[in-house]
């Protein structure tokens, strides 16, 4: 199977995505200034989808995705990331409501350790879990990236450009 990567500009540096010829299984911060893998004619058209939506989402215009994606996982780490998609835009859940969602309050640390297994950036929102006492804890991304995604998304909560701002647009 031919894996394809695509890289682009935001505001929190360089995003890589990766797929197939019909999906994306990977969507990370590489740590890196410059672009190497560049839009060309056989880039797949969910790659090209995946950084137009997270264009989108980085200018505002939107807080859910609806490009082909796939994670890649164990049973365990695919019911967390299910999970995960459930925590709302602008919002935070905890590892211990995640563990209590899944319905395994004991399993915080695996909770935590799948969280961080998350391989789909911001899709599977992995940044909107926090610490139970309110602080920001672990991102693969590195704090300052979450700290900069919670922010923007309490920024575009807050504008009327999201429709659960609870008013109109």
């Amino acid at each position: 199977m031919t894996m394809y990567k695509l890289d682009m500009d935001t505001p929190i540096g360089v995003l890589e995505i990766v797929g197939t010829d019909t999906e994306v299984v990977s969507i990370l911060f590489p740590d890196r200034d410059a672009h190497v893998y560049l839009c060309h004619s056989d880039t797949p058209v969910a790659l090209q989808q995946c950084a137009k939506q997270m264009e989108e989402y980085f200018n505002g215009q939107r807080w859910d995705f609806s490009f082909p994606y796939r994670h890649e996982g164990t049973a365990f780490q695919s019911q967390v990331w299910n999970a995960l998609k459930g925590v709302p835009f602008a919002k935070t859940g905890t590892y211990q409501s995640l563990a209590e969602e899944i319905g395994n309050v004991k399993a915080v640390r695996a909770v935590g350790s799948a969280n961080g297994r998350n391989k789909l950036s911001i899709v599977i929102p992995c940044h909107r879990i926090i610490g139970s006492n309110g602080t920001l804890t672990g991102y693969a991304g590195g704090l300052w990236r979450k700290e900069w995604l919670l922010r923007h998304e309490q920024n575009v909560a807050q504008s009327r450009a999201y429709p659960g701002s609870g008013e109109p647009n």
